[in-house]
């Protein structure tokens, strides 16, 4: 990659990290303001150490390792500025598991937004996605037998990373929904402790990190530039948290910009995962693009009175 490839990238995966961390960031500042001065700067502190180094840094890493069983952990880690032609072929042969398998992940993840999450809707048809949940389900379970019978007429392979795919996702966001009740559990609790309140927003934050990491992969395959965009915009993130969470609040459609670029970006994964060549610029131009638009109409919608 050249330099203006690079800087494309990071700056993609940076907006990428950002708007798909908005729910999470929301989350953070209500837990905070119910807790202690010291373990609030503790979180803004340490934390970021934790939620930016160690689970944005390990997860890609832990994802190549686990989807390339033929290289070591340090392989792994280094692959994508190593010069060992055996670790690279073994990396590009398995690729297409890991891409695909992050693709329907994404794809997963976004109809479950359409159809089953509270939202703000603004495009036409958002409306009645909500009033027809009940086909989550069934559009889901469809999708992935077609992509399963298409794997299977490639590769087997591929489709057993189909269905890894699926299974993380609903792994996933089972303990997603468990987080979702210990938050409403806090709420109604004030008695609880500043320690128990800031285990719970760890672990929130590293469940939350996934989908950033996952979408990661469409922009790119490489571990180093994954935990520099990302970083980067965990940290943004952690900033608007205490300083600009009320700023975000009034934003009321980036939400939706950020679960339209999920969607484009798993459908590149899937169509990478099966052969087709994605330039590498489409990703970080795709999520300006989609990002921009939904902050436009947030922008129209706060003028008129909206916000």
């Amino acid at each position: 990659m050249d330099y203006g490839s690079i800087i494309l990238t990071v700056l993609g995966l940076c907006l990428f990290e950002i708007v798909s961390s908005i729910d999470n960031a929301v989350v953070n500042a209500d837990v905070l303001a119910t807790m202690k001065p010291k373990w609030r700067n503790w979180f803004l502190g340490w934390g970021i150490f934790i939620g930016v180094f160690m689970v944005r840094g390990l997860l890609p890493w832990l994802i190549v390792w686990l989807s390339n069983a033929s290289l070591s952990p340090w392989e792994a880690l280094t692959i994508t500025f190593s010069s060992d032609p055996l670790a690279l072929e073994s990396f590009h042969l398995t690729a297409p598991y890991l891409l695909l398998g992050g693709g329907i992940f994404l794809v997963f993840l976004f109809f479950y937004w359409l159809f089953l999450e509270k939202k703000h809707c603004t495009l036409f048809f958002e409306s009645f996605c909500v009033q027809q949940g009940i086909w989550f389900f069934s559009i889901v379970s469809i999708l992935l037998t077609i992509l399963i019978w298409l794997a299977l007429k490639k590769e087997p392979s591929l489709a057993l990373a189909a269905a890894i795919g699926s299974s993380a996702f609903f792994i996933v966001y089972g303990f997603r929904e468990q987080a979702e009740k210990a938050e409403k559990y806090i709420a109604s609790r004030k008695g609880m402790s500043d320690i128990s309140k800031l285990l719970y927003l760890e672990v929130l934050d590293a469940t939350f990190s996934i989908d950033g990491v996952v979408g990661a992969f469409a922009f790119t395959l490489s571990i180093p530039l994954i935990i520099i965009g990302n970083g980067v915009g965990a940290i943004i993130v952690r900033e608007f948290t205490i300083k600009g969470v009320d700023t975000i609040k009034k934003y009321l459609y980036l939400k939706n910009g950020a679960m339209y670029s999920i969607f484009c970006l798993g459908t590149l994964m899937i169509l990478e995962g099966f052969g087709y060549d994605i330039p590498a610029y489409i990703s970080p131009v795709i999520t300006f693009v989609i990002v921009g638009y939904f902050w436009w109409k947030s922008r129209h919608a706060i003028r008129m009175g909206g916000g």
